[in-house]
Parts: structure tokens; sequence; C-alpha cells
């Protein structure tokens, strides 16, 4: 199975740099890409864990693909697509379009083209030979579960903590951070962190 996690250089080598896009433009697409993934999710009312592992999924797409040639939002809706069935959680395509156009401008969503359910069932199948069918997540929730039980202390005060720390975890979604690091390793430092703000020894 590929490797997912990438160098500092590896991630200032990515298709859509060498396609004259740069690292701002870049992280402002990998964020707007992924927060629709997530409004799309909570809009259907599907699992965390799905949402999570679509944006993980569009993160890697878009370290062998380029913005240049795949629109975002049709990406994010096949990411979500796909997640939706790895993750047991299925949602049919027409109501993500439709969840899509209710979210986007008239110009964003002429992106999915004259036929939407067609072009993103093509970047379904896309996406999947892109990350070599390699469809297996390990998001950092159970690993931060795990620590937070194993903690000692004002159980109300460290359930603060443990959510902190859940929602430092979503918003690391819309950045790189999953292709620089392990599930674990940001499962220990969004509870570090969340820690250090909360001034908990």
């Amino acid at each position: 199975m590929p490797n997912w996690l990438f160098t500092h250089d590896g991630l200032n080598r990515t298709p859509s740099r060498l396609d004259g896009i740069d690292y701002a433009t870049e992280c402002r697409y990998r964020r707007e890409g992924t927060r629709f993934i997530m409004e799309c999710g909570n809009k259907m009312g599907l699992r965390y864990d799905t949402m999570a592992t679509g944006a993980v999924y569009f993160h890697r797409f878009y370290m062998i693909q380029s913005f240049k040639n795949f629109p975002r939002w049709v990406t994010g809706a096949a990411c979500l697509f796909l997640a939706g069935k790895v993750e047991e959680t299925p949602k049919k395509c027409r109501d993500i379009i439709k969840t899509a156009n209710s979210l986007l401008t008239p110009p964003q969503f002429e992106a999915f083209g004259p036929d939407p359910k067609e072009e993103v069932m093509i970047y379904e199948r896309i996406l999947l030979q892109t990350i070599k069918f390699d469809l297996q997540v390990e998001h950092p929730y159970p690993c931060l579960l795990k620590l937070g039980k194993g903690l000692k202390g004002d159980r109300a005060k460290l359930n603060k903590l443990v959510q902190m720390a859940w929602t430092f975890i979503n918003d690391s979604l819309s950045t790189t951070l999953c292709l620089k690091h392990r599930s674990e390793v940001i499962a220990n430092a969004m509870l570090a962190l969340a820690a250090k703000l909360n001034n908990y020894q």
C-alpha cells in the first residue's frame, strides 16, 4: 500500500504547485474543499468519521492530482460519496449533489457540468485509481479517547480537555497535518495543546 506521509519537500512539490498554483492558493483550495465536505456531511447527518475519511481522501488525492485539472467541489463530493460507502454510512449520489447545490454558488456548482451525477461517479472512479484503492484511514479520535481515559484528575475538566482536543483535530482536517504525521502523534499533540491552553499540569 502507498505511504501517505510526506516530507516538507514533498508537500512543496505537489502536482498543483508544479502546475503553477502558489502555496497560499493551494492551502485555500484544500481548506475550502475539506470544509465543503464537512458542511455537506453535517447537513446530511453523517458521522464525524465519515466526514473525516472524506477529508483525508481529498488531501491524498491532491498529492497525486492537480487542482488545475480537478475542481475541488466535485472532488469533495466524490470523496464524501466514497467515504460514506467505506464507513458504512452510504448516501445516494443524487442526495450529495442536491446538498452540494444548496451550499455552493451557481458559478461553483457549474464545475459539476451538465450531468452532475455522472460527473461525481466518474470522479469516484478516478479517486479510487488515484489513491490505489487504499481505503483504510486511521483517525486520531480513538487514540485521543484512549489517552483521555488514562488521565487522572477532575473528570469534568478532563472531558473539557478531550473535547477541545477533538475540536482541534476537526480543525486540522482543513490542513495537510494528516499528510505529515501518524494519527497517534496528532492525538497526542492536540491533547497537549488543549492542556497547555487550559493550564493543565
